[in-house]
C-alpha cells in the first residue's frame, strides 16, 4: 500500500512539473474499459500516454485511474480489440474526467503455417515415391494372421466361462451315468434296424402269451 502510495506521488510530482514547465492543468482521468457491447469490464487493458511514456491497467472489473495534462493523447489497447485513442481537451475545466469505453473485437488472422517432416518438398515427394506399396505382402500377412491365431486358440488357456462351462457338462453326464443313461452308448430306440426287429416279431406272434 505503502509503495502504491509512493508511486502516485512520484506520478503526482512528475505531473506538477510537467505543467508548471507547459502550464497545462492536471486531469484526474478514471473510467471503465467494457468487452465490446456487453456490460462486463475488461480486466488487464492497458491505458497508456505515448508522450509521457506512463500508464496504467484496468483492474479485474475493468476500471483505471490515471492523472493526466490537458491535450494529452491517451490510448487503449488489450490484446483481441482494436486500439482507441481520446485527447483531453486543452479548455478542460474541471479536475477530474470519466468515461467509458468500449472497446471493439479485433481478431488478428494468423498465416497459414504447414509443418512437415522434411526440409524442401522435393525431398518429401522422393520419400513417398520410395514407398513400397503393401499390396503385394497382403496374402502373406493373411497367411500368417491364420496362422497365429491358429496357435493361439491352441495355446491359450480357457477363462473362468469356458472351466465352468466345460465342468458342467462333465458334471451332468457322470449324474446321466448314474442313472443308466450312456451318453456315450447308442440309444436302440434310434436304431432303425432294431425297430425292424421288433416289427417281424410282433408278426410272428413271438409275444404272444404262451398257454
Amino acid at each position: 500500500m505503502r509503495f502504491s502510495l509512493g508511486l502516485l506521488f512520484l506520478s503526482l510530482l512528475n505531473v506538477s512539473s510537467a505543467q508548471a514547465q507547459g502550464g497545462r492543468k492536471v486531469v484526474q482521468l478514471t473510467g471503465v474499459i467494457t468487452a465490446g457491447d456487453s456490460l462486463f469490464g475488461l480486466p488487464g487493458a492497458s491505458v497508456y500516454i505515448p508522450k509521457a511514456g506512463r500508464g496504467t491497467n484496468t483492474n479485474e472489473y475493468g476500471y483505471f485511474s490515471l492523472p493526466v495534462l490537458t491535450g494529452d493523447s491517451v490510448v487503449f489497447s488489450s490484446l483481441g480489440y482494436a486500439k482507441q485513442s481520446l485527447v483531453i481537451p486543452e479548455n478542460f475545466a474541471k479536475d477530474s474526467y470519466s468515461i467509458i469505453i468500449e472497446m471493439l473485437e479485433d481478431p488478428n488472422m494468423l498465416p497459414e503455417i504447414r509443418v512437415f517432416p522434411y526440409t524442401t518438398f522435393r525431398d518429401l515427394t522422393q520419400a513417398v515415391l520410395a514407398m513400397k506399396s503393401p499390396i503385394g505382402d497382403i496374402d502373406r500377412e493373411n497367411a500368417m494372421s491364420q496362422q497365429i491365431l491358429d496357435q493361439m486358440f491352441r495355446n491359450t488357456p480357457m477363462d473362468a466361462t469356458s472351466n465352468h462351462r466345460t465342468y458342467m457338462g462333465l458334471q451332468n453326464q457322470q449324474n446321466m451315468r448314474r442313472g443308466g443313461y450312456n451318453p456315450g452308448a447308442t440309444n436302440p430306440l434310434l436304431n432303425p434296424f432294431a425297430w425292424y426287429e421288433v416289427i417281424k416279431g410282433i408278426k410272428r406272434g413271438d409275444f404272444k402269451k404262451k398257454e
